[in-house]
């Protein structure tokens, strides 16, 4: 029997769960059934109760206390210990139909898919080499301030592009927080960075600085930030980053934008696509109805 997910993640303060509680609030007010999974040891305040929270086997705060470890090398200790308990996730997700459709919330330290083999590991589990036989989507999501910095915006695509080829899985990447840069940044504009390439890089440079492969002005304190960022060493590095993610031409963008419900079923449409959704439901009957409990969430 398949299952469908989709894999939430993207850099700390990207708008996660804010978009897995829109995503849920959406699914059921369409009628649809979802497993909502928290893979952050470190969340606490959830809109939306998680069906399955990691921090039921394990949390940070417990880590960082009885091993010493600080945040980031106690998260990753968390997710070796659930690669060493995989049936913790398996025996949640089994009983699932594939009606449902499991969101799964990530933290935000990128580092874990880009990086080490943590989540590649987990993902494989998931789709492959387990028993869940989870079709899967990575849902990425880069804030959209980002574009008010190309070379952030472009470190942030970097990531991304990063992520896409560790995982394996269709990839839809995600511009958060539209709702902040509306009215900022000019349309035209916005749309450009939907499919970045290199021309964005090389229009900002030559806007800001006519000679951009100069260098540090002498006597020029190379520890002092503004210097460093704005220098040509600087520069080149981004340009080169640019130009990378240009032959790759792997990245493009969706807006999102949680309070508007068209936004969010727009997204969830590419998922149900990457992930066949819908070609493996079968015809419901017009008077079928779904019950929810006290809580909200679909009763099975």
């Amino acid at each position: 029997m398949s299952k469908f997910g989709a894999l939430v993640m993207g850099p700390a303060g990207a708008g996660k769960t804010t978009f897995c509680n829109s995503l849920i609030q959406h699914l059921q007010l369409n009628k649809r059934s979802c497993f909502y999974v928290n893979l952050d040891p470190a969340a606490e305040d959830f809109s939306y109760e998680p069906d399955l929270d990691i921090k039921d086997l394990i949390s940070l705060e417990d880590v960082m206390e009885e091993m010493g470890l600080g945040p980031n090398g106690g998260l990753i200790y968390c997710f070796e210990f659930l690669l060493e308990n995989l049936d913790f996730l398996t025996q949640a997700l089994e009983p699932l139909s594939e009606e449902y459709l499991i969101i799964i919330d990530l933290p935000g330290q990128i580092e874990l898919y880009t990086h080490i083999p943590v989540v590649p590991t987990l993902v494989n589990h998931l789709t492959r080499f387990g028993s869940l036989n989870v079709s899967l989507c990575a849902a990425y999501l880069l804030e959209s301030t980002f574009v008010v910095d190309r070379a952030k915006f472009f470190a942030g695509t970097l990531s991304a592009m990063s992520a896409m080829i560790m995982l394996e899985i269709p990839h839809v990447n995600i511009l958060s927080k539209m709702d902040l840069v509306k009215g900022s940044v000019p349309k035209r504009q916005l749309k450009r960075f939907l499919d970045p390439d290199a021309s964005l890089m090389e229009d900002n440079n030559n806007n800001h600085n006519p000679n951009p492969d100069e260098d540090l002005p002498g006597g020029a304190d190379p520890a002092n930030a503004e210097f460093v960022m704005g220098g040509g060493s600087f520069k080149k590095l981004n340009r080169a980053v640019a130009r990378l993610i240009d032959d790759f031409s792997m990245v493009s963008f969706l807006q999102l934008d949680v309070q508007d419900e068209d936004s969010v079923a727009g997204v969830l449409s590419h998922i149900d696509d990457a992930i066949q959704y819908h070609e493996a439901q079968e015809p419901r009957e017009p008077n079928d109805e779904v019950d929810y409990g006290d809580d909200g969430m679909m009763m099975e």
